[in-house]
């Protein structure tokens, strides 16, 4: 029944993955490859559906009801973040406040020679906000509303801004990870200690390497697809093209996109206020701002007011692109869970009396092809994490010895993936294709796969 499960799960996988590569619509395969695998698990008993509080007392209804908590689970937590930032994300494009931005960095970045450089410099810059937005695609979208149009008039090729930003929290890291907690609880040791001990020294290296990596590696997908900046044609969204009106923006302007991060580290245990404030808020607070800026200048009560309905649509959009992705991605995740494909495989690795060495790289390698399948870093580590204690204590080792590479991997996985939340929704924003972005970000997360495992066998194995 177990090896029946495995094969059911690889067609589903290969045909999901197959159907994907040709360009079908991805909410809609992803959502029929929950299905196949949740009615198998159902009709081969391979596992229950829902817990007893939330089952529907009829199994077919049941599959739709693992779709509709996940969905509703989703609108009340991750959801209205994201969609709060495309909202706003919308309503800087409109008022022109991203080429106000850009106009008071414009004569420091032309310091800057090379377009590589300043690519390998935003990176840097991207790293250190993973520490105040602990959320891969909330901090993606900030960054696309921030850093990304000036990047793009600055001469950096599109693809290759949304590769650097695509990468923007490639491992969950930090005392506001929900995998690092995760991780540090199941392996018996504090937060903190967890962070300081086992990610930082990991984070930083991997950091300075891969700065470097993107650098190159940007380059030369630049030069292979044969981009040329010309400031005179600069075809993209999310404000990076100049429009007669942005012109006339005053350079005040600048100050609203950088409105919400302000906010959401100056008002943080980092910072040290009593006061939180969290992303939804600083958006809407934000957008608001972003108003009476509009009234003061143009003195037009009822257009401006109306113009608060870009906000709305901005969010809508997002909601079509991203977190229906989102949902329907963690419904196929299920699926994978609940038919005990994924606990099998674990099982199988273990049964087979590998040591520590083996079951790192056939687990890292495990978790880093679920998370991508998935794109979803939770999914994945959520599913794995409870099985580590036991085979930990089979082959005689610290769980945290096991624990700590396979969390830090799964990132490197999750960021190469075209329909995980950052990436689907940094391209939704730019208008192009997830899998040009993947494509961006999926050499520099190799490299960062393969520095861990040296890393890890170098100086904690």
């Amino acid at each position: 029944t177990l090896m029946f499960a495995i094969i059911i799960g690889l067609i589903v996988i290969a045909l999901v993955v197959t159907l994907l590569l040709k360009g079908y619509y991805p909410q809609a395969i992803l959502f029929m490859g929950g299905v196949v695998l949740l009615t198998c698990t159902a009709i081969f008993g391979w596992g229950d559906l829902l817990n007893a509080k939330q089952t529907t007392n009829f199994i077919g209804f049941d599959i739709f009801k693992v779709f509709s908590t996940g969905f509703s689970s989703r609108i009340a937590g991750l959801g209205p973040t994201l969609m709060a930032i495309g909202g706003f994300s919308r309503y800087m494009e409109h008022v022109g406040a991203s080429a106000a931005l850009f106009s008071v960095f414009e004569k420091p970045l032309k310091l800057i020679k090379s377009p590589y450089v300043l690519l390998g410099a935003s990176f840097l810059v991207s790293q250190i906000m993973v520490i105040f937005v602990p959320s891969h695609a909330g901090l993606a979208l900030l960054l696309m509303v921030t850093l990304y149009p000036i990047l793009i008039r600055s001469g950096v090729s599109p693809m290759s801004a949304l590769g650097v930003i695509g990468c923007a929290q490639f491992v969950d890291v930090g005392p506001g990870s929900g995998n690092a907690i995760l991780a540090a609880q199941t392996a018996g040791v504090d937060v903190s200690e967890y962070f300081v001990y086992y990610q930082l020294p990991l984070f930083v290296g991997v950091v300075i390497i891969l700065t470097f990596v993107h650098m190159f590696v940007q380059r030369w997908w630049d030069k292979r697809e044969g981009w040329v900046f010309d400031p005179n044609n600069i075809q993209t969204l999310a404000g990076a093209k100049t429009t007669e009106q942005d012109k006339k923006v005053p350079k005040i302007y600048a100050i609203l996109p950088i409105i919400p991060l302000f906010l959401i580290i100056f008002f943080s245990k980092v910072a040290g206020s009593h006061i939180r404030m969290d992303v939804v808020t600083a958006m809407v607070i934000s957008t608001v701002i972003a108003i009476i800026f509009e009234l003061i200048r143009l003195r037009n009560f009822r257009d401006v007011l109306a113009s608060f309905k870009l906000f709305f649509e901005g969010m809508g959009k997002i909601l079509v692109s991203v977190v229906s992705l989102i949902v329907c991605g963690e419904f196929f995740a299920a699926g994978l869970i609940k038919s005990g494909f994924m606990g099998t495989l674990i099982t199988a690795a273990n049964d087979a009396g590998f040591g520590l060495a083996t079951m790192v790289i056939v687990g890292g390698a495990l978790v880093w092809l679920f998370s991508f399948i998935m794109g979803s870093g939770n999914a994945a580590f959520f599913s794995f994490a409870p099985l580590l204690p036991n085979v930990a204590h089979v082959i005689g080792v610290p769980i945290i010895q096991l624990i700590f590479p396979l969390q830090v991997i799964l990132g490197f996985g999750r960021a190469s993936s075209p329909i995980t939340g950052a990436i689907v929704a940094i391209s939704g924003l730019a208008g192009v294709s997830p899998f040009q972005v993947a494509k961006r970000t999926f050499i520099p997360m190799l490299f960062g796969t393969a520095i861990t495992y040296i890393a890890y066998f170098l100086f904690w194995y």
